[in-house]
């Protein structure tokens, strides 16, 4: 029986996957080294691959197994993770909801709209099992 997979928080597509086959600090390390970019994938890379260098041969060799399936290289756009523009963003909405600052001040100083903000507002209150649920 196979276990199922964990989606590692604010770990968008491919860095999940790749958390998943060789840890989140692999795929955070990969995210900063060249997130933004795209790179190849062989479906073996060597000891000498920027990937092995970067994460360990094993860890490459797993991460290149999931991405390619064993059949071949692929180039893929690799997102910028936690480190990137947009995480930060939503961990400046995010500080600011925790300040409880308004809807405007917040879609004003982050380039939010409001729609945005409150559903980073809903999302927080769902993370936080101590907030009572309004019915």
């Amino acid at each position: 029986m196979s276990r199922p997979e964990r989606t590692p928080p604010d770990l968008p597509g491919v860095l999940a996957q790749i958390a998943n086959v060789a840890g989140e600090e692999a795929a955070v390390a990969i995210a900063e080294a060249v997130g933004g970019t795209q790179v190849y994938i062989p479906p073996v890379p060597d000891a000498d691959h920027w990937m092995s260098r970067l994460v360990g041969h094993k860890a490459a060799l797993a991460i290149a197994d999931r991405l390619t399936l064993g059949v071949g290289g692929i180039r893929l756009d690799m997102p910028s993770g936690p480190s990137g523009y947009a995480a930060k963003t939503r961990q400046k909405v995010d500080r600011m909801i925790a300040a409880g600052r308004s809807e405007r001040d917040i879609a004003l100083a982050t380039g939010y709209t409001g729609r945005g903000v409150r559903k980073r507002r809903r999302l927080s209150r769902e993370r936080d099992a101590r907030q009572p649920r309004l019915i």
